[in-house]
């Protein structure tokens, strides 16, 4: 891998699907070719809030084929990957007591969803 600087700010413009103009997108998306040889970060810098995720849309797009071998290790560092939280409360209570200890924060002091 290597690192290449594009510039700081970059706007994506894509094709509309009825073709002719295409329309300003926002946020952060990552492009990669088909056969996942290559990926690139457009949009706006990612923080702290997005890298875990853009990363693992990196890891799903250029290395499929790898995603099952990785799954455990991944589930490992990220406990939540692949599962809704919506639909497991009680895990995302587990992750959030364990991350509020790891910080040294106050749970009761969170404001939470």
């Amino acid at each position: 891998w290597d690192i290449v600087v594009a510039g700081q700010r970059v706007q994506v413009i894509k094709d509309t699907e009825a073709g002719g103009k295409g329309t300003l997108q926002f946020g952060t998306e990552v492009i990669s070719a088909a056969d996942g040889s290559i990926a690139a970060l457009l949009g706006a810098s990612p923080g702290a809030s997005t890298a875990v995720h853009v990363m693992l849309e990196v890891l799903e797009k250029c290395f499929p084929q790898h995603m099952k071998e990785w799954e455990p290790k991944i589930k490992d560092m990220i406990p939540s990957y692949g599962v809704s939280l919506m639909e497991h409360p009680e895990l995302f209570q587990e992750i959030h007591t364990s991350t509020a200890k790891s910080l040294g924060l106050n749970e009761n002091e969170i404001v939470c969803c």
